[in-house]
């Protein structure tokens, strides 16, 4: 099995480009979602942590910002309850799908989390300034001072461009995108 990992800039499409892969995607913005909804575990582990932000369930996500806003301290409590529950769920779904000839893994902080094994193929995926920062402001609850405490815990683009074997331009169309991914599919398989 080839592991794709997908690295890219907040905004930049990175789950459009995982998608057009058409192959399993490990989504972990979409399993963090899940856990934030679904898991009771996870509820009072980050009450237990964080009761002045996380009291109630299921959890939303304006109480995770109002957590990560009010200190930064907070962001770092979250990550370590959140990313061991993820890396279980990632096993899981390696595990699920060992057979497949490709999985993709849509993880923002792949390398920051050291997630990405060795063999694993990285794609950058590459998009405009200026479209990333449309995209970002039509996004439901965007807020600007969360986008700049991520953006912190964020390796550069140079240095995750430097750590990729390809870089897709990302002009948000399905053809271009899907020819990027067709060149890079017959140079791997």
């Amino acid at each position: 099995m080839i592991r794709i990992g997908i690295l890219g800039d907040i905004g930049s499409g990175k789950s459009f480009v995982a998608k057009a892969f058409s192959y399993p995607v490990f989504n972990a913005d979409y399993e963090v979602s899940k856990l934030y909804k679904k898991d009771k575990e996870i509820f009072i582990k980050l009450n237990k942590k964080l009761p002045n932000h996380i009291y109630r369930f299921p959890i939303e996500k304006k109480e995770i910002t109002a957590a990560i806003l009010s200190n930064k301290s907070n962001l770092k409590k979250i990550i370590k309850i959140i990313h061991k529950e993820i890396r279980k769920k990632m096993k899981l779904f390696i595990k699920k799908n060992k057979h497949k000839k490709v999985v993709i893994l849509d993880i923002p902080l792949l390398l920051e989390n050291k997630i990405n094994t060795k063999k694993d193929i990285l794609i950058f995926v590459d998009s405009k300034k200026k479209d990333i920062e449309k995209r970002l402001i039509k996004r439901k609850n965007f807020d600007q001072n969360l986008f700049n405490k991520f953006k912190k815990l964020q390796f550069s683009s140079f240095y995750k461009k430097r750590k990729s074997h390809f870089i897709i331009k990302n002009d948000f169309k399905k053809k271009s995108v899907k020819n990027e991914i067709k060149n890079i599919l017959e140079t791997i398989l």
